[in-house]
């Protein structure tokens, strides 16, 4: 019996128009052409959040002994109040898995507590405690305060800018994931 060869799976289709992308062929001449890695935006965007990670995750970690995803739900949590795991998910754009580990971190250290849920038995809420909010009381400053090292040398022109087109970003990602 002769060997076939064996196809890889078709990657899926990027699509041909998303209603508010921009047409290929008004693109500029580096969107259809070579790709350069230090050129390509997702990179660059991905690259300039990692940096800004891990400098604040240092610091949350060296001053706080917390970790990224823990300060994620501290700082969702003062500003929502009571929430499920499945809403700390979605405002906080990480999985079920991290938001686990991260919530059971967090009741450990007292900085949460699991609450039931009212009208659903299999789940629970999350809320602050008193020390978890006067530990984001602590680090909300710390935060701002590397927000504003981060964008000093910035016009408030410039900033609003740089959100708006962040959301926008982060709108053409989610239209594309659902495309």
């Amino acid at each position: 019996m002769p060997n076939k060869a064996v196809r890889a799976p078709r990657p899926r289709p990027v699509p041909r128009r998303v209603a508010g992308a921009p047409r290929l062929d008004r693109m500029p001449s580096r969107a259809r052409g070579t790709l350069r890695l230090d050129d390509y935006l997702p990179y660059r965007l991905s690259v300039a959040a990692n940096a800004v990670s891990q400098l604040i995750a240092r610091a949350y970690r060296d001053r706080f002994g917390l970790k990224v995803p823990e300060w994620r739900l501290i700082a969702v949590l003062a500003d929502a109040g009571l929430l499920t795991p499945q809403a700390l998910c979605e405002r906080t754009v990480m999985d079920k898995v991290t938001v686990t580990r991260a919530a059971q971190g967090l009741v450990r250290r007292r900085l949460i507590q699991r609450e039931p849920h009212a009208s659903d038995g299999r789940s629970h809420r999350l809320r602050l405690t008193a020390a978890g909010r006067r530990l984001h009381g602590r680090i909300a400053p710390l935060a701002l305060h590397y927000e504003a090292c981060l964008l000093c040398g910035m016009n408030p022109r410039a900033i609003e800018t740089l959100e708006r087109q962040l959301r926008r970003l982060q709108q053409a990602a989610d239209v594309l994931s659902r495309a």
